[in-house]
């Protein structure tokens, strides 16, 4: 099919792709604690991930953007779900979810912040962005042989987050 045909049009809903990346070792899972002077986040936990940059699949954009932001190579890593993340603009979110794990290795920390492996019970003790309390224990539940998940994020009429999961 030529690019001509792929139906490219600017009234039409627009994704920007993003990975989010969680790596595991033992029983635990490693989060980012966003810097202070962060934008968004700032002190509060999530994966690591960033924007997927041209001529980027999903799965090379995530071991770049781990390498970046941990210093570490996994030693398997895989898609678990896709989000889409509808802002209410022409334009949202197409959120590409890796798992995986690293036996070995010292975390790094980067400009984003730092990092910390979390116990899989202590996961929600921690000041988690507004999606992690229900999107990493479905994560940390996903095996290699499973299929990925689908899921939606919008927000309400009060602006709060609704996550929806479709199996």
């Amino acid at each position: 099919m030529p690019k001509s045909d792929q139906g490219v049009r600017n009234d039409r809903y627009l994704l920007i792709p993003r990975t989010l990346i969680f790596i595991t070792r033992g029983e635990s899972v490693l989060l980012l604690k966003g810097a202070p002077h962060k934008r968004i986040w700032a002190n509060r936990y999530n994966g690591v991930g960033g924007h997927i940059e041209r001529g980027e699949d999903a799965h090379t954009a995530a071991r770049r953007e781990l390498l970046e932001e941990t210093g570490l190579i996994p030693d398997d890593l895989w898609l678990v779900g896709t989000v889409i993340v509808d802002t209410g603009e022409n334009t949202g979110i197409s959120l590409y979810v890796m798992k995986g794990s690293c036996a070995e290795g010292l975390a790094q920390p980067s400009e984003e912040g730092d990092l910390e492996w979390v116990p899989f019970p202590n996961i929600l003790e921690k000041d988690l962005v507004e999606d992690l309390s229900v999107l990493l224990p479905r994560v940390i539940k996903q095996k290699v042989s499973d299929s990925p998940f689908a899921a939606r994020y919008y927000y309400d009429e009060g602006e709060k987050l609704v996550v929806e999961f479709y199996d």
